[in-house]
C-alpha cells in the first residue's frame, strides 16, 4: 500500500514538474513581453537611457563602445522587434559593425524592452528611418 502511496505521489510530483508553460510564461522564457502588452515610447526613453544609453548614445548615434541604433542598418525591415528583443535577452554577437559583441542585457526585462523599443522605432521614423 505504501508503494503505491510513493509512486503515485511521484507520478504528480513529475507532473507538475513536467507541465506544459502557458502561452505567457513561454512568451518570456524566450525574452518577448505578453502578447497584448504594448511599449510605451515615454517610459522607454527613460529605460533607453538607464540601459542603452552608455553604448549607443544618449541620442541613438552611437559611441565609441557601441552602434547607432538611429541608422538604416536598424530599420524594421532589415532588424524586426524580435531582433531587439532577442539582443537583450541574449546577446548578438558583432555583425555589421565592429565594436565587439553585446553582451545580454539581464536587468533589462522583456516589458522594459517593449518600452525601449517603442521609444527607439519612434526615434527611427522621426529620423526618416521606417
Amino acid at each position: 500500500m505504501k508503494l503505491k502511496l510513493w509512486i503515485g505521489l511521484g507520478f504528480a510530483t513529475l507532473l507538475t514538474a513536467c507541465s506544459v508553460p502557458d502561452q505567457e510564461e513561454r512568451l518570456a522564457n524566450q525574452g518577448l513581453p505578453p502578447s497584448d502588452f504594448v511599449g510605451d515610447k515615454n517610459l522607454g526613453r527613460e529605460l533607453y537611457s538607464k540601459n542603452c544609453a552608455s553604448c549607443h548614445g544618449l541620442m541613438m548615434n552611437g559611441s565609441t563602445q557601441g552602434p547607432p541604433l538611429n541608422h538604416k542598418v536598424y530599420e524594421p525591415s532589415h532588424h524586426a522587434n524580435l531582433a531587439f528583443y532577442r539582443a537583450v535577452k541574449d546577446g548578438v554577437r558583432a555583425h555589421h559593425w565592429k565594436f565587439g559583441d553585446m553582451p545580454p542585457q539581464t536587468q533589462v526585462t522583456p516589458k522594459d524592452a517593449a518600452h525601449i523599443i517603442a521609444y527607439v522605432r519612434v526615434r527611427q521614423e522621426r529620423s526618416g528611418i521606417r
